[in-house]
């Protein structure tokens, strides 16, 4: 079994900041990569940031958010600076990673249950 457990959320003011850290647990061999993903009210998931061998930002987001990992601690975090009214979102983590599945191991996708992020305008 893998789990994803999300924190750092809750609401912040237009222009302030919130970390988001993600642990990934379990039978978990390796993490080819980690990534935030977010999905306000009425839209679609979107990818914000992902990070495996080099990082790769949402245009939205660029300049503002920044996604880092610790590999010995099977953690991403993802650092919010300056946020807007339209960053409100709840925030999922994704993991892409070699997991024990019965006897068996198999590269899956993992999904957290999501943190909310308010940024009331």
């Amino acid at each position: 079994q893998v789990q994803l457990v999300e924190s750092g959320g809750g609401l912040v003011q237009p222009g302030g900041s919130l970390r988001l850290s993600c642990v990934a647990s379990g039978s978990i061999f390796s993490i080819s990569s980690m990534g935030w993903y977010r999905q306000a009210p009425g839209k679609q998931r979107e990818l914000v940031a992902d990070i495996s061998g080099r990082t790769n930002y949402a245009d939205s987001v660029k300049g503002r958010f920044t996604i880092s990992r610790d590999n010995a601690k099977n953690t991403v975090y993802l650092q919010m600076n300056s946020l807007k009214p339209e960053d409100t979102a709840v925030y999922y983590c994704k993991i892409i990673g070699l997991v024990l599945v019965g006897t068996s191991s198999r590269y899956l996708e993992v999904w957290g249950q999501g943190t909310l992020v308010n940024v009331p305008s």
